[in-house]
């Protein structure tokens, strides 16, 4: 995968080369969801938000109009549990929430709803591969690779659409920690060794000339 807008390095976030202005993504995970409280695989499956879920929605949206009051866009995956975050941050800012197939979770295929331990019986050896190879797909799903290609491809297009704004991107654990594994022009191992937090802020600037500049990861302290 490469930087989005080009093959150049982080310099832009240093010496100002390119725009004045990066364009700034506020990378919003989902809050809780029945499936995350018994850490369920949750991809394409359409589970809402519960009752906590929807008070960390208020409570990142109060954080984000707060502490970046100038963000010009919310865009959303299109599943219900992003759907619902992305709302109260939108009504917040005043603008309608823009949805965005590509930011969408991983298709874990017939691992959807299972835990990791009933995956592991199920396909041992299928699921000992996927979690050392981003090539393997579970049984009827997406690679890793696969929603690199897709998240690389959205991001770059946010990116042109949204040049020198502050955006709001609410979406899930892979298409984040890709987002992030781009930024940091980090290798695979990225994504089995980050944790994000359910309603977890994350910041990145892109700059023009290719640069990435990560600016915060995880930041949940206004949760309580």
């Amino acid at each position: 995968m490469t930087n989005p807008g080009g093959t150049g390095n982080a310099a832009g976030a240093w010496t100002g080369r390119g725009a004045a202005v990066p364009t700034r993504v506020l990378l919003l995970r989902h809050g809780q969801s029945p499936l995350s409280v018994d850490r369920r695989y949750s991809g394409r499956g359409n589970p809402a938000l519960t009752e906590v879920g929807l008070a960390q929605a208020e409570a990142a949206a109060a954080s984000v109009a707060t502490r970046y009051p100038g963000a010009s866009a919310v865009v959303s995956s299109p599943l219900d549990r992003a759907r619902s975050t992305a709302g109260p941050v939108a009504a917040r800012l005043g603008v309608e929430v823009e949805v965005d197939e590509g930011f969408t979770e991983t298709d874990f295929g017939g691992w959807e709803g299972l835990t990791f331990r009933e995956a592991a019986e199920r396909d041992p050896e299928l699921h000992r591969a996927w979690l050392g190879d981003t090539s393997v797909a579970p049984p009827g799903g997406e690679s890793f690779d696969d929603v690199g290609v897709r998240v690389s491809a959205a991001l770059r297009g946010l990116v042109e659409r949204h040049v020198g704004s502050t955006v709001v991107l609410v979406s899930h654990v892979t298409p984040i920690k890709t987002i992030l594994r781009i930024a940091l022009d980090a290798g695979p191992a990225l994504l089995f060794r980050l944790h994000l937090d359910l309603a977890c802020l994350s910041v990145v600037d892109f700059w023009d000339d290719g640069g990435a500049s990560v600016r915060l990861v995880n930041d949940t302290s206004y949760l309580g």
